[in-house]
């Protein structure tokens, strides 16, 4: 597609506002600094580049090393040697689930923030911090993703988090098959991967292609599909969104087995990707950007990989498919923000002071813009680059429109840097803020709720799949059609997991990963069986009715909280 240009002006005053990034105060901190910032969260790791990097250092004089538990084998091994050290870093973005919190603060690893961040602006959310430290006498940590929206509205915008989302374009070459059930996806993929053997660059294609990354308590991938049907994961058990019933995983009748049971079928049909068990996010999400994957279960991978504007002009793309059975699973605005991972500051840091106005940063109006900015379907990004002012509303600048639509890898315009943008994203994948917030300027963070966006996103492929649909957006299907169910935003201060506890459960999740991944490759029906049930003797062998009575307890507790939000 023609590449957009900026106007000469436009360029000048983009550079300028790239070299400052809207801040004017690394004068104020003249001695420059490398921090380490342990983010939980953050799917790659290393010295931050590229643009936020200059973001950050033009207004702390910093510099960010992340560190990522997603990026090593064992990432809850590496956090405990690391807070056994006395040090996990300068920030720190972690949990505070099963007492964490009050862990750390114990252990004296945490930074008390009060003196540092009383007459910053970040204390407009007071109430939210407040209750997240209460009891703790200090302010130790911010919870992430805090909302000003009712409990029970959905916190996604135009596509749901979770969802089954397919090549649109190939599912209509074949005929848009109606599927009743998960199962009956592997025939509509199976035909799809026949009518569309080979990617853009002439690569294999596959319906599935895994990572395993963000693996936990369970394999990630086996646990999507379980968001398909309004249940989500509270450690080994399986919680549906309203609070009205509880699995374990390793039930024979669970949908956890119920999806490696589609997976193993799927990958005896030839549809899983045979490198799924080697490689990273970063690789899967460049097989989805060459059209070499056909089914997503989230929106932020096959939908931003792929989807670029000249793709979807064509009535290329990636959109929800119905399936018959579905309610999927949908969080909640929350009032009090989410405890699943929250904002710190390392006790004895060199200069306390700018790490807590760095966290102010994060949840200002311009940190929620530049460090939630993603490759598309994130914030708007930096002012000036990738949004501006225009006649008072906020639009996307030719060179946003590049990046978000047709996923430009571009450098930015006159940058003498050599930047791209989606070179210079956040590494930290940390959620301050809901996008649907408004900012001072009295529009939402998320550029796809700006008017100009609504009317831009009229493709052919969203022309297709409205038409065929009848609705205008995934979201708008979903509630219309009752096939979403919201769990209200809610932070329930789980139990204390003693010692035991979370030694057994260390072990027993390791069991439960390996042999997931096993039992999908299992050369037959037979041996996939055996798996399963060598899985669950293991399993039970070294505890996990103990671990798993744990987590039910606090799940269902949780699940009291839910009802009581809805008026049940």
């Amino acid at each position: 597609m023609k590449k957009r240009l900026l106007s000469t002006l436009i360029l000048t005053s983009t550079l300028f506002l790239l070299s400052g990034c809207a801040g004017r105060n690394s004068q104020k901190y003249p001695e420059e600094l490398t921090i380490d910032v342990f983010a939980s969260g953050a799917n790659s790791q290393g010295i931050q580049s590229g643009w936020f990097a200059e973001c950050v250092k033009e207004r702390f004089n910093m510099n960010l090393n992340i560190i990522s538990v997603n990026n090593n084998y064992n990432g809850a091994v590496l956090q405990d040697v690391r807070a056994a050290s006395g040090y996990l870093g300068d920030i720190i973005m972690i949990s505070a689930q099963n007492n964490s919190l009050k862990d750390l603060v114990d252990s004296g690893l945490l930074l008390d923030m009060t003196p540092y961040i009383q007459d910053k602006d970040i204390m407009k959310y007071s109430d939210a911090i407040y209750k997240l430290n209460s009891g703790l006498d200090g302010i130790y940590a911010i919870p992430s993703s805090i909302s000003t929206l009712p409990p029970d509205t959905p916190s996604d915008i135009i596509n749901s988090t979770y969802a089954p989302y397919v090549r649109w374009d190939i599912y209509t070459q074949i005929g848009s098959p109606k599927m009743d059930t998960l199962e009956d996806m592997l025939d509509v993929l199976e035909k799809m991967q026949e009518a569309n053997p080979l990617s853009d660059s002439g690569q294999k294609v596959y319906a599935f292609s895994f990572f395993d990354d963000w693996d936990n308590n369970m394999m990630t991938w086996a646990k999507q599909p379980c968001c398909f049907y309004g249940y989500d994961e509270n450690g080994f058990v399986l919680a549906k969104a309203d609070g009205s019933d509880y699995q374990s995983i390793l039930d024979d009748n669970s949908l956890y087995y119920r999806a490696l049971k589609l997976y193993f079928e799927a990958n005896q049909r030839g549809l899983v990707d045979p490198d799924s068990r080697n490689q990273s996010y970063s690789e899967v999400f460049s097989k989805y950007q060459d059209g070499a994957v056909l089914f997503s279960p989230w929106r932020f991978l096959g939908m931003s990989a792929y989807n670029t504007d000249e793709h979807m002009q064509e009535g290329k793309g990636f959109m929800m498919a119905d399936i018959g059975d579905m309610q999927i699973y949908e969080h909640g605005c929350s009032l009090d923000g989410v405890y699943d991972i929250v904002m710190c500051v390392g006790a004895d840091v060199k200069d306390p002071q700018r790490m807590v106005d760095f966290v102010d940063y994060i949840y200002s109006d311009d940190g929620v813009y530049e460090n939630q900015a993603a490759e598309n379907g994130g914030s708007a990004g930096p002012y000036g680059i990738t949004w501006t002012i225009t006649d008072g509303k906020p639009e996307l600048t030719e060179y946003g429109i590049d990046v978000f639509y047709d996923q430009s890898s571009a450098v930015i315009p006159d940058d003498p840097n050599g930047n791209t943008y989606r070179g210079g994203i956040s590494m930290l994948n940390y959620t301050a803020v809901s996008l649907t917030e408004i900012a001072d300027n009295g529009y939402p963070y998320a550029y796809e709720l700006w008017e100009s966006e609504m009317n831009r996103t009229s493709t052919k492929l969203m022309l297709d799949w409205s038409n065929a649909m009848g609705a205008d957006n995934t979201m708008d299907y979903l509630v219309s059609n009752n096939k979403l169910i919201v769990s209200p935003g809610c932070e329930y201060n789980e139990s204390v997991e003693s010692a035991e506890i979370k030694e057994i459960r260390e072990a027993v999740k390791r069991i439960i990963i390996s042999k997931s991944w096993e039992m999908i490759y299992a050369k037959d029906e037979q041996e996939f069986e055996d798996i399963w049930n060598d899985m669950k003797s293991k399993c039970q062998g070294l505890g996990y009715a103990d671990v798993y009575a744990f987590d039910l307890q606090n799940a269902m507790a949780e699940g009291d909280l839910k009802k009581e939000i809805l008026g049940r």
